[in-house]
């Protein structure tokens, strides 16, 4: 790609989700020396919490005009989001309950709401429109996933296969992903996904954030140190709770450390902070703490000076990795591990001796799995990761 012309980072990072928000910060650290637009499906302001100030891409495309210019999409599991999903993370939470009960149980109502909000005709909105930029050079994919993409609908399914296949370069995150497409005809490369770059890039930033504000209070709380635990709101049943509990305590005492709730999404369809609080008042023997923040750089800190993760964010898992902690996967209630992006990343990149995700009743064991893997063993797997990681921005840019 030419230094000289524009870029345009274009993801899932105009709502809140942890780890599309890092996603945008170690490309574009990648590209430094670019002209950089970023580029969303809404035009969004998450600045005020570690994210960035976000374009609508229609709005984008029209002030740019013919300017040649290069998109990249920045990662994240894209390929599988569906124009419905994508309009109902865009709402505010508030809005989105009612919406989803009265559209959900109908497939033609939904489509033709979604198409009325994000203003597109697209199946896959998040990888790059049709027709909408009037002089794009090349068009790029880094390290995307999509591991339910046998599972879509044919014409989602064909649609993503089309614009994949019409793309400059396409780079994916998980060998599942990969072999999906090569079967289809779509020549793409393996790459870790660009958030294991995070210690590596971000370090001092991290650091900064851990001695202040809402990281620091967690680290004085906890002086034996605590487990980063996050679950979505999947795990919000009584049944799964109460399981979930019991593991938590057991490994608390086990281990002798805290437990520290955070959300790794604020998005409609992510994190529930009422979860989080039926779920701490299940552990009474426990120190437990819930963390407020959605600063990512908040975030960060917290797993950083953490013992270990545990949890169904991909990217509290890959952060927690950055740093050669111990970490472990939740599957949702249901899932099976060939549904799980953190199975499909650990079974591509490594886990360092460990499963990658487990069922919620065997969390204790597997995160005690986890603890027991030498340190230099998870500092190799995150070397080799970053080395893989580099070698991929090499070839794109």
């Amino acid at each position: 790609m030419s230094g000289d012309r524009p870029a345009i980072l274009f993801g899932a990072f105009d709502r809140h989700n942890f780890g599309d928000l890092l996603l945008a910060h170690v490309v574009a650290h990648g590209m430094t020396g670019r002209a950089l637009h970023y580029g969303g499906l809404a035009q969004r302001d998450l600045s005020g919490c570690g994210g960035h100030k976000v374009q609508a891409l229609a709005r984008l495309a029209a002030r740019l005009g013919d300017t040649p210019v290069d998109i990249v999409h920045v990662g994240g599991e894209i390929l599988t989001c569906s124009a419905w999903e994508a309009a109902v993370m865009l709402l505010p939470a508030t809005e989105a309950p009612a919406v989803v009960a009265r559209l959900d149980a109908g497939p033609a109502a939904r489509a033709a709401w979604a198409r009325e909000q994000l203003g597109l005709r697209d199946l896959a909105p998040y990888l790059l429109p049709d027709g909408l930029f009037a002089n794009v050079v090349n068009v790029s994919y880094h390290a995307v996933g999509g591991i339910d993409l046998d599972r879509l609908d044919p014409a989602m399914r064909a649609e993503v296969v089309a614009k994949l296949r019409a793309a400059t370069r396409v780079g994916v995150r998980d060998r599942h992903t990969h072999a999906m497409l090569e079967s289809a005809g779509v020549s793409c490369h393996l790459e870790p996904d660009p958030v294991v770059m995070v210690a590596e890039l971000f370090a001092p930033r991290i650091d900064r954030h851990a001695r202040r504000g809402e990281p620091a209070g967690v680290m004085a709380a906890f002086p034996h140190g605590y487990l980063a635990v996050q679950c979505s709101a999947d795990f919000g049943d009584d049944a799964t709770l109460a399981a979930l509990a019991r593991q938590l305590e057991q490994l608390a005492r086990e281990a002798d450390l805290g437990i520290v709730l955070f959300r790794a999404g604020a998005a409609p369809w992510h994190d529930d902070l009422d979860v989080y609080r039926r779920l701490a008042t299940r552990m009474g023997g426990v120190h437990v703490a819930m963390f407020g923040s959605l600063d990512p750089w908040d975030i960060c800190a917290l797993v950083a000076q953490s013992r270990g993760f545990a949890g169904s964010s991909l990217h509290g898992g890959i952060v927690a990795g950055a740093w050669a902690l111990p970490r472990m996967g939740l599957l949702r209630p249901g899932q099976s591990l060939a549904a799980s992006k953190q199975a499909a990343f650990g079974d591509t990149w490594g886990t360092a001796g460990a499963p990658a995700a487990v069922p919620v009743d065997a969390l204790a064991s597997g995160m005690a799995q986890a603890m027991a893997v030498e340190p230099a063993q998870r500092q190799a797997l995150a070397r080799e990761m970053v080395q893989a990681c580099r070698a991929g921005f090499a070839a794109q840019w």
